[in-house]
């Protein structure tokens, strides 16, 4: 009869307690993010209904969310009087206030709104932002996948990094480019691939450890299998986020 290593008994135990904390963290880890995470949206007094939800941000400050470039860049309707909102709490009638676009970065599909009187719980960014996180590392994301057509409730998600992935943004023209779209073609920026599944109201959603909350990403988009209008029925299961080093540049541009 063989006998194990005695060597190989810690080893395995470990890896195994490792994994057990990690998910017996998470419900907890959970609880306290949904408390940051809003409904980004756009208010129409005229409307029906009068606000719309279209994606989700999350505290930064008190005061501050961030969320992607692509979901405040809406061209919104003067005459009609509307404004960007974002809907905090959850159920059926959340609290809907008034949001300030502050600043944005197109490149990098970030915003930043200002939400005066606001008194929310900022999440925790990561310390040593321009470190990369490791592939493999097990990942959760909370935000409004679906909307909000029976009210506002957070989903989470969960999945792991499975690769960082270089990023270049194309032009739909020859016409278009110039020297520092020319550049970003020769030196594109990175970003997360996930192993885990997104849809189109996730857009903005924190990417955090599952161990202790810390946001490392934000979603900005999906891979499309097949159609746009198949992304409910058939997603992918591969979504990509932005690393927080360039939420953490964007707000200290804010502070210059």
């Amino acid at each position: 009869m063989k006998i194990k290593p005695a060597w190989l008994i810690p080893i395995t135990i470990l890896f195994s307690a490792t994994l057990h904390a990690h998910s017996s963290d998470l419900p907890k880890t959970v609880s306290a993010v949904k408390k940051s995470v809003v409904g980004i949206g756009i208010y129409n007094p005229t409307g029906s209904p009068r606000a719309r939800l279209i994606g989700t941000g999350f505290a930064v400050k008190k005061d501050l969310i961030a969320t992607n470039y692509h979901v405040i860049s809406t061209l919104l309707e003067d005459n009609q009087k509307e404004k960007y909102v974002v809907f905090v709490g959850t159920g059926r009638s959340p609290k809907i206030m008034d949001a300030l676009i502050i600043t944005q970065d197109k490149e990098h599909d970030l915003a930043l709104l200002k939400v005066p009187h606001a008194n929310l719980q900022p999440l925790q960014l990561q310390k040593k932002p321009q470190s990369y996180i490791q592939d493999a590392t097990e990942i959760a994301f909370t935000g409004y996948p679906i909307g909000a057509v029976l009210g506002l409730y957070p989903v989470t998600h969960r999945g792991i990094i499975s690769a960082l992935t270089p990023v270049a943004i194309p032009v739909d023209t020859s016409a278009q480019l110039n020297l520092a779209n020319l550049k970003r073609l020769r030196d594109p920026f990175f970003t997360y691939q996930l192993d885990a599944t997104a849809y189109p109201g996730n857009s903005g959603s924190p990417v955090y450890l599952q161990h202790d909350g810390t946001v490392i990403a934000i979603i900005n988009k999906v891979f499309v299998k097949e159609s746009k209008e198949s992304v409910l029925s058939k997603p992918s299961g591969i979504t990509y986020a932005i690393p927080v080093k360039h939420l953490v540049e964007l707000l200290e541009k804010t502070k210059e």
